[in-house]
C-alpha cells in the first residue's frame, strides 16, 4: 500500500498538543521549559539552555539524531527557540525512521564544543539517515523571544517512528524539540493472558478530551513510573460552583454539583482487571472522590464524541464513585469493578475539582486489530 504522507507544515493554533511528548523527560528528554541566566558562562562561552553549535566555517550544516523515548505515530513537532534572539538556527527540516536494530554506539565522555568522533560518525553512516523520509520540509525558524519562539509544524505521517533528524540549516541553537504523537507498541508478542497497561503512553494510550487542565494536563496521568511532582499530574482549577457548606453522604463522599474529567483511547481494546488511582503529592488539593466510566467505540463514533466534546457516548460505568485520600495509590481490583465487556475508551471523572497524578488501567488485550485503533488521528481540536 502506498505510503500517505504530507510534508509539515507550520501552524500558528495546533491541535496536535493535546498528544503525548514521544520525547519527554520521563523517557530521556528535557520536561522543564528553557530558563536565561544572564550571567552564565562556560569555557566554551555564554551558556544556553539547549542545542547550539559553532558557528560554522566549513561546508555543511549541522544535525543530530534523536531517538524517540517512546516509538509511534508523529502528529507534530514544536521546535523551541527560547531565548535564542541572536543566534537561534534560521532554518530547520525534520526526517523520520524506524529502526529495528541499532548499531553500536559508544558516548566517549563529555564532546561539549566537539564534533562527533570518527568512530561515531562511521556508526551513524550505516543508518543512511540523509535519505529518511521528510516530515518537515526545509522551513524557517522565528527567533525565541516569548511571543515567536514555539515554532509548530504538523505533519501526518502513517508509519511507526523510533528516530528524527533534526537538521540545522547551516547552524545555530534550538532550546526544545517537543514531538507530539501516540505511541505505539507491537502487539505481536503479548498474549491475551498477560496483564498489560492498557493505558499507559508506552503502550499507545493517549488523551483526547478533558473539561479542565488549569495546572496539568491529564495525559500526565499516563507517564512512566509514579510523577516526580504535582506538575507532573492532572490537576484542574477549584471549581467555583462549590456549596458555600458542604455536605457528604453516607459514604462520606461529597455532595457537589460540579465535575471535572477526563477522556482516554486506550493503546488497544482489551477487558480491564484492575485499577489504580495515585494521588501522589496531591495532599491538599487531591480529589474527594472518583468515578471511571468506559465504553466500545469506532473510529467514526470517536469522531461524533470529540465534535460534541464527548456529551455523546455509550458510557457504562466501569468503577462507581469512591472516596479519595491524599498522596495515596488506590487500588480496585477486579471484584471492586461492575461487570464489564472489552472496551476501547475510558473517562475518569473527578469531584470537585483537584489532581490525580497516575492512572493505571490493568487488563487482558482482546483480538482486535491494534493498528485501527492506534492509527486514528484528530478530526478536530478539543
Amino acid at each position: 500500500m502506498a505510503e500517505r504522507r504530507t510534508t509539515g507544515r507550520a501552524v500558528a493554533d495546533p491541535d496536535f498538543l493535546q498528544f503525548n511528548d514521544l520525547a519527554c523527560e520521563t523517557v530521556g528528554g528535557k520536561r522543564e521549559p528553557p530558563q536565561f541566566i544572564a550571567s552564565a558562562f562556560t569555557d566554551f562561552g555564554k551558556w544556553m539552555d539547549g542545542w547550539e553549535t559553532r558557528r560554522k566555517r566549513i561546508s555543511g550544516h549541522d544535525w543530530c539524531i534523536i531517538q524517540l523515548g517512546v516509538p509511534g505515530l508523529i502528529h507534530g513537532f514544536d521546535v523551541d527557540t527560547s531565548f535564542f534572539t541572536g543566534n537561534h538556527s534560521p532554518h530547520v527540516s525534520i526526517q523520520a525512521g524506524c529502526l529495528d536494530q541499532l548499531p553500536t554506539f559508544t558516548l566517549e565522555g563529555d564532546r561539549t564544543d566537539m564534533a562527533a568522533s570518527d568512530s561515531q560518525m562511521a556508526a551513524v553512516t550505516k543508518l543512511g539517515s540523509e535519505a529518511w523520509p521528510e516530515l518537515v520540509s526545509v522551513s524557517e525558524l522565528q527567533p525565541g523571544y516569548s511571543d515567536s519562539c514555539h515554532n509548530y509544524f504538523r505533519v501526518n505521517f502513517n508509519r511507526r517512528v523510533t528516530h528524527i533528524r533534526l537538521n540545522m540549516y547551516p547552524d545555530g541553537g534550538i532550546a526544545r524539540l517537543r514531538v507530539y504523537g501516540v505511541g505505539q507498541r507491537d502487539w505481536s508478542s503479548v498474549s491475551t493472558n498477560q496483564l498489560v497497561d492498557l493505558v499507559a503512553l508506552t503502550n499507545g494510550g493517549v488523551c483526547l478530551g478533558y473539561s479542565d487542565a488549569h495546572f496539568g494536563h491529564p495525559r500526565n496521568m499516563i507517564g512512566l513510573g509514579r510523577a516526580a511532582n504535582m506538575a507532573d499530574g492532572w490537576e484542574t482549577a477549584r471549581r467555583l460552583d462549590r456549596p458555600k457548606k458542604l455536605k457528604v453522604d453516607q459514604q462520606g463522599i461529597l455532595q457537589v454539583p460540579g465535575r471535572e474529567w477526563a477522556v482516554f483511547r486506550l493503546g488497544h481494546p482489551g477487558l480491564i482487571s484492575s485499577i489504580e488511582v495515585d494521588t501522589n503529592h496531591f495532599k491538599g488539593n487531591f480529589p474527594d472522590s472518583c468515578r471511571i466510566e468506559a465504553c466500545t467505540l469506532t473510529p467514526e463514533e470517536e469522531t461524533q464524541c470529540i465534535r460534541t466534546r464527548w456529551n455523546s457516548g455509550k458510557w457504562q460505568v466501569l468503577l462507581p464513585p469512591q472516596k479519595l485520600r491524599p498522596h495515596h495509590i488506590h487500588h480496585y481490583s477486579e471484584a471492586e469493578l461492575m461487570p464489564s465487556h472489552p472496551v476501547s475508551h475510558v473517562r475518569l471523572i473527578i469531584a470537585p475539582d483537584g489532581g490525580v497524578s497516575r492512572l493505571r488501567l490493568w487488563g487482558r488485550l482482546t483480538p482486535i486489530n491494534a493498528a485501527s485503533v492506534n492509527q486514528r488521528r484528530p478530526t478536530s481540536k478539543l
